[in-house]
């Protein structure tokens, strides 16, 4: 019986989701507008005046990884980039990366470009 061989998510090549718009804050970070859809989201801003789009604020560590997603640049590749710019403030690094890049994804924020060596799908 063959081994599942483990995927290895510095292998990843994300970049931004075109679906998003984003917009960079006084403050210098980037800002990703999120549409509140849904029945619950629709009642609240009804009876609430909730607004119908948000900005979620990336802090600094997240706004350097986003300006380097390009399609082209692997999650280690940008690693590397983030260990030069923040030192020993990123530690601990690659875990605290994937992990970073996982919850992008999974809000639909980035997609993979595709895997280096095969397509990845979004």
């Amino acid at each position: 019986m063959a081994k599942k061989q483990k995927e290895n998510y510095l292998d990843y090549i994300p970049r931004p989701n075109v679906l998003f718009d984003t917009r960079r804050n006084g403050e210098g970070h980037i800002e990703v507008k999120v549409h509140n859809k849904g029945v619950i989201n629709k009642i609240a801003q009804i009876l609430f005046k909730k607004p119908q789009y948000s900005y979620i604020e990336l802090e600094d560590f997240g706004t350097f990884v986003w300006e380097h997603m390009d399609g082209k640049r692997s999650v280690y590749e940008i690693g590397a980039l983030v260990k030069e710019r923040f030192g020993e403030k990123a530690d601990p690094l690659y875990p605290r990366l994937a992990q970073y890049m996982k919850t992008l994804h999974n809000h639909h924020f980035i997609v993979y470009e595709n895997k280096i060596g095969k397509r990845e799908k979004s």
